[in-house]
Formats: structure tokens, C-alpha cells, sequence
């Protein structure tokens, strides 16, 4: 997928609005960090990867109105900082962003407005060569020929502009394999319906939508050889809390014996967090379940719960696939030293 929907220059951070997509192309422009949070805990920008990219540029932004000449000082920086922090509160790699790019404003010296915009490129182009390694690296354990079937959207418009979960795709399909995608719809905001199919019919490459509770009745028919989902936080026992929905589906796999693959940058590794227990799980408004764009789809008065997340156990994971490799259980050991590997990179 070619780059379009993160569009960046010194003044103005433009983003691709992904909650009309695919019927409408709409940029929404952010001038500052506040602006950027917004877009993020509206989903305009969503997946984990892009919204670290996001955040990044927003604080770049931040910068040059706050550290500028004539800015408001670094207090004023940092608790922008702190509110982008609270923006999504699953997404691992929105704190790891905002901590990198704080770590450049203690790091001082010189122009340290050109540094953080230095630094927010950075996280850009680095996110874009780690999903093509996950790419290449999980590309290489799809069959030959066959069908994979994903969750919510892990694509070029979750990332820097290649894709996770779809980067793994993308790398099988440039390693000359045969593949379909079967793309999970994902209620109740149809990441998949809307925004999987559409990258991937861009691309050309051949993409079937299903609903969420088909997806047991087609692995049951052989018809399913592979599943592959992005993440948002991995915990340091390879607990993967992901889009809702991910741990049906994994179970559904282990029952079937089909292979599930979790793709995400070592970013999105929390060592910190032990288990997925400790993930906190964001709760979405009510009416993303009982609206259905704009339509009301309940009884007036019902009342509905809208996790954005859930956790799928270690165990059901048959690998997790990094920019640095592929790790197997146990997962403690080799996510660790994944960490260990990028942060000396």
C-alpha cells in the first residue's frame, strides 16, 4: 500500500480520516499535540503502530509552538505529553513514543525543536523498515498455497504505510506464494469490512470479507489454513491483547489446529506488564454497538458493553513475529531478548 495516509511536513500533520473509509477520502489536519490525541482517541488514526507515529508528530508539532522562540516552556511540553499519553490507553506503543520523544527533550542541547522533529521521522521510517522484517520473516512460515484469515486491521493504514499482520501477507505473496485473505468484518466498527478490504483490494490482492461468527464454520471446512492478527500490547509472557474478537478466534484455531500468528513490532512488547492480566482493556462508547454509522440498530434504552480489547492467551499463540525474528514458547525468554536485540540496534 503506498503511503497516503499519514502526510507530514514541519507545520502540519494531515491524516487520513479511517472512520469514512471507503466511502469517502477525507484528511483531517493536526497543528499541535492536543489536535493529534484528539485524532487518535477519535480513531481517525488507529493501530498501534500508526498511532505511535502520530503521537510522535503531534509532540513534533508541540515543540515548535511550545520550545520555539517566544513558546511556552517545557512545562507546557510535558503536560502535553502527559495528555497524548491518555489518548488510548491499550496501545503500548503511543506511551513508547511519547517516552522516546521525551527522552530527546532530557537528552538537550542544541536546536532540541529540530531534534524531536529528528526524532518523530525517525519513528516513521523505522516503523516502515520493521514491518517489511515482520514481513519477511513471517512470510516465510504461510503455506505455499492457501487461505489466511485476519482480524480488525493490521495493514498499512494501522502503521507507517506496509502493515503487521498484512505485512505478513504482503511478505508471502512477494515470496511467490499463493494467497487469499479472508478478512473478519470486526464489530461493531468493521475495521475489517471497511478498511482491510480496502487495502487489500488497492493492492490487488485477493480478499474475501466474512462475518465475525463465520469464521468457526469456514476453518471447520478446511477452507481456513492460516490466521494472522496484529497486536497492541504484548505482555512479557506473550499474553496479546488485540482487537475483540481476537480470542474467539483463537480458540477456534487451537480447536481446528490451525496455525495463529500474532505480527507485531517488539515495540508493542510491555515487559513491564507480566501477564495480560495487567493490560488495561479501554471501554468504547455504548453507542458504536448500538448505532451502526448513525443508524440506530437497538431498542431505545438498551443498554450495550463495548470493549475495545481483549486478551488472547500465550498458550493458543503458535508464534509471535517481530522485526527481529519469530519467537515460540516460551515466550518470556525469547521476547526479552527481541527487546533486548532492537534496543542495541
Amino acid at each position: 500500500m503506498s503511503r497516503r495516509h499519514i502526510e507530514w511536513d514541519e507545520s502540519e500533520l494531515r491524516l487520513l480520516d479511517q472512520r469514512l473509509l471507503p466511502r469517502e477520502e477525507t484528511y483531517v489536519a493536526c497543528a499541535d499535540a492536543d489536535s493529534a490525541a484528539r485524532a487518535i482517541t477519535d480513531m481517525v488514526v488507529r493501530g498501534a503502530p500508526a498511532i505511535g507515529v502520530t503521537a510522535a508528530y503531534g509532540l513534533a508539532l508541540e515543540a515548535a509552538r511550545t520550545l520555539g522562540e517566544g513558546g511556552s516552556g517545557e512545562e507546557a511540553f510535558r503536560a502535553a505529553a502527559a495528555r497524548m499519553r491518555e489518548a488510548r490507553p491499550t496501545a503500548v506503543n503511543l506511551m513508547w513514543a511519547v517516552d522516546r520523544m521525551l527522552r530527546v527533550l532530557e537528552r538537550g542541547g542544541g536546536d532540541v525543536v529540530a531534534a524531536l522533529r529528528a526524532e518523530a521521522e525517525a519513528i516513521d521510517a523505522e516503523d516502515l523498515q520493521m514491518c517489511k522484517d515482520i514481513g519477511r520473516h513471517g512470510g516465510a512460515l504461510l503455506p505455499e498455497e492457501g487461505t489466511v484469515l485476519t482480524h480488525c486491521n493490521a495493514g498499512g493504514l494501522a502503521t507507517a504505510g506496509y502493515g503487521t499482520a498484512l505485512g505478513v501477507i504482503r511478505g508471502g505473496l512477494e515470496q511467490g506464494k499463493r494467497l487469499k485473505v479472508f478478512a473478519d468484518e470486526t464489530r461493531p466498527y468493521l475495521q475489517g469490512a471497511r478498511l482491510t478490504a480496502y487495502e487489500l483490494h488497492q493492492d490487488g490482492i485477493d480478499v474475501t470479507v466474512i462475518p465475525d461468527v463465520a469464521a468457526g464454520h469456514l476453518m471447520s471446512k478446511g477452507l481456513v489454513q492460516a490466521v494472522v492478527v496484529g497486536s497492541d500490547r504484548i505482555a512479557a509472557n506473550g499474553d496479546v491483547a488485540n482487537k475483540i474478537g481476537t480470542y474467539q478466534v483463537a480458540v477456534l484455531a487451537h480447536r481446528h489446529g490451525i496455525p495463529f500468528y500474532v505480527a507485531a513490532p517488539t515495540s508493542t512488547v510491555d515487559l513491564e506488564t507480566a501477564t495480560g492480566e495487567g493490560i488495561p482493556i479501554e471501554e468504547r462508547s455504548e453507542e458504536e454497538v448500538t448505532h451502526l454509522v448513525g443508524v440506530q440498530l437497538a431498542p431505545t434504552g438498551v443498554k450495550a458493553r463495548n470493549p475495545a480489547f481483549d486478551v488472547t492467551p500465550a498458550e493458543l499463540v503458535t508464534a509471535i513475529i517481530t522485526e527481529q525474528g519469530v519467537a515460540r514458547a516460551p515466550y518470556g525468554p525469547a521476547l526479552a531478548g527481541m527487546v533486548a536485540a532492537a534496543s542495541a540496534d
